[in-house]
C-alpha cells in the first residue's frame, strides 16, 4: 500500500475515533449522549492536537423511530435534553503547514457510530425510502438511515435542525468563507457513522454544494468530495450506487473480512447478485441493496497481536480496523507495522489483544470517570459549560443551500 494513502486511511480513521473518545455512553450521567469536551479543546483532549484542524461546530441528530440501543439515554431526570444524541463534528483546516502539505483547505465531517456491536440495526425497518433529494423516486435509501439524517424535533434546541440541516448550512458557510481557495470535503465515519457519510456525500453532492461559480457563469468547479467509510453497512439501492457514481463521489470502504455489518441490509439481494437490476426495475424488490464505492478488504486473523474471539464487537472495533491497516501490506502479505502504531489502542473499549501484549481491556476512560475533589475534600461531578446548540446563522445558510442548488440546477 502508498505510505501516504495509509497515512491518510489512518488520519481519517482517527478522526471518527475521536466521536467514540468523547461521546458520554454512561447511562448514570446527567450529560449522558453528549460530548465530554468543548469544541476549543476537542483534538486535545482526544490525543489529535497538532493536526492542523479546528473544529468549527457540533452535530447532533434525533429519531422518528424508535433506536433504544443506538440512542443513549442518561437515567437521571435532569437531563441535557430527551430527544438529540451528539453525532459528530465539523472541522477545517486551518494550519498552514497542513494547507500546504494537502495542497488544499480542507473540510472534514465526522460522524458518531455504535461502540456496541449491532443491536442498533435490528432497530431499523429495512425498508428503502425515496431520498427525496432530486426528484427521482427510484433513488432509495434504508428508512432508518434516512429518518436519523432529517428528523427534527422543534421542542428542542439541539435538535431543532435535523442533522441533515446542520451539515449542509456549515459546508455551506465554510465554503463561502473560504470562497476563491482550492478546497476539498472529506467525510468519515464507522459501522452506522459510515453510513450517515455516505448519505451526506450524495446529500451534498445532489444539492450542488460542492459546485463553485455563481448563477450563470461558465466557470463551474467541483469541490472533490470523499468519504472514508469504516464498516459501514449498505445504505440504498441500486440506483442509490448509480447516482453516487455519476456524480462523482470517491468512496473506500474498509472492512473486515470476519464483520457481519459490511453485508447487511441486503443479504439477500445486493450488488453481487447477477440479477440485481432486473429484479429492482422490473420487480420493484423492496430489500434490495447494493454498496458504493471501491472495498478494501482486512483480515484480523494475520495479525500476531489479536486473539481468536467470539465476541462480534471485537471484528467491528474501529481501532483494530486501524491497527489492521497499519499492518496491512496486501491482500496476501504478512503483517508487519508500517507506521508503528500503538497496539494498545486496539483495547481502548474492547479486549481484542492477546493476554500477552499486558494490555487491560477497555482501559479508554476519564480519570476517576470525570468525578473531581473539592477544596472541603468531597468529590462531585463538575457541571460542564454549555455547549452552543446551533450557530444563530444555522437558518440562514440552509436556506441559501436550497437557494443556490435550484439556480445550479438550471445550468445542466
Amino acid at each position: 500500500m502508498n505510505p501516504l494513502l495509509r497515512q491518510e486511511i489512518i488520519r481519517y480513521g482517527e478522526m471518527a475515533q475521536a466521536c467514540y473518545d468523547s461521546f458520554d455512553f454512561d447511562p448514570n450521567s446527567k450529560y449522558c449522549g453528549t460530548c465530554k469536551y468543548e469544541g476549543a479543546n476537542f483534538f486535545e483532549r482526544v490525543g489529535l492536537s497538532g493536526r492542523g484542524y479546528t473544529l468549527t461546530r457540533y452535530l447532533y441528530a434525533t429519531s422518528n423511530i424508535n433506536l433504544p440501543n443506538f440512542f443513549q439515554k442518561s437515567k437521571i431526570s435532569s437531563v441535557w435534553s430527551q430527544h438529540a444524541n451528539w453525532m459528530g463534528y465539523v472541522a477545517v483546516a486551518t494550519d498552514e503547514a497542513e494547507i500546504h502539505r494537502l495542497g488544499r483547505r480542507d473540510i472534514t465531517v465526522a460522524w458518531r457510530g455504535t461502540v456496541t456491536y449491532l443491536e442498533w440495526i435490528h432497530d431499523l425497518k429495512n425498508i428503502l425510502h425515496p431520498a427525496h433529494f432530486r426528484a427521482d423516486p427510484s433513488i432509495k435509501i434504508e428508512s432508518g438511515f434516512f429518518d436519523l439524517y432529517t428528523s427534527k424535533e422543534t421542542s428542542c434546541e439541539y435538535c431543532s435542525f435535523s442533522a441533515r440541516e446542520q451539515v449542509l448550512a456549515e459546508v455551506r458557510r465554510l465554503i463561502h468563507r473560504y470562497r476563491g481557495e482550492k478546497l476539498s470535503i472529506t467525510i468519515t465515519g464507522h459501522s452506522l457513522g459510515a453510513a450517515l457519510a455516505l448519505l451526506s456525500a450524495y446529500d451534498i453532492a445532489e444539492m450542488k454544494l460542492n459546485l463553485t461559480g455563481d448563477h450563470g457563469d461558465d466557470a463551474v468547479s467541483k469541490i472533490p468530495l470523499t468519504v472514508f467509510s469504516f464498516a459501514g453497512p449498505r445504505v440504498g439501492n441500486l440506483k442509490f450506487k448509480e447516482r453516487c457514481d455519476y456524480l462523482g463521489i470517491k468512496v473506500l470502504r474498509i472492512v473486515n473480512a470476519h464483520d457481519k455489518v459490511p453485508k447487511m441490509p441486503g443479504i439477500i439481494t445486493n450488488e453481487k447478485f447477477r440479477h440485481q437490476r432486473y429484479i429492482e426495475d422490473k420487480l420493484s424488490f423492496p430489500w434490495s441493496y447494493a454498496h458504493v464505492g471501491v472495498e478494501l478488504a482486512l483480515d484480523h486473523t494475520r495479525s500476531p497481536f489479536l486473539k481468536k474471539s467470539g465476541d462480534l464487537r471485537d471484528a467491528h472495533n474501529l481501532e483494530a480496523h486501524l491497527h489492521l491497516l497499519d499492518g496491512y501490506h496486501g491482500k496476501d502479505g504478512e503483517f508487519r507495522s508500517a507506521g508503528g502504531r500503538d497496539i494498545a489502542l486496539v483495547n481502548k473499549s474492547c479486549g481484542f489483544l492477546k493476554s500477552e501484549c499486558e494490555v487491560p481491556p477497555n482501559w479508554w476512560q476519564d480519570e476517576h470517570k470525570g468525578m473531581v475533589r473539592t477544596g472541603d475534600g468531597r468529590w462531585v461531578l463538575p457541571e460542564r459549560p454549555r455547549v452552543e446548540s446551533h450557530p444563530p446563522d444555522t437558518a440562514h445558510h440552509f436556506a441559501q443551500v436550497i437557494k443556490y442548488a435550484r439556480a445550479k440546477l438550471e445550468l445542466f
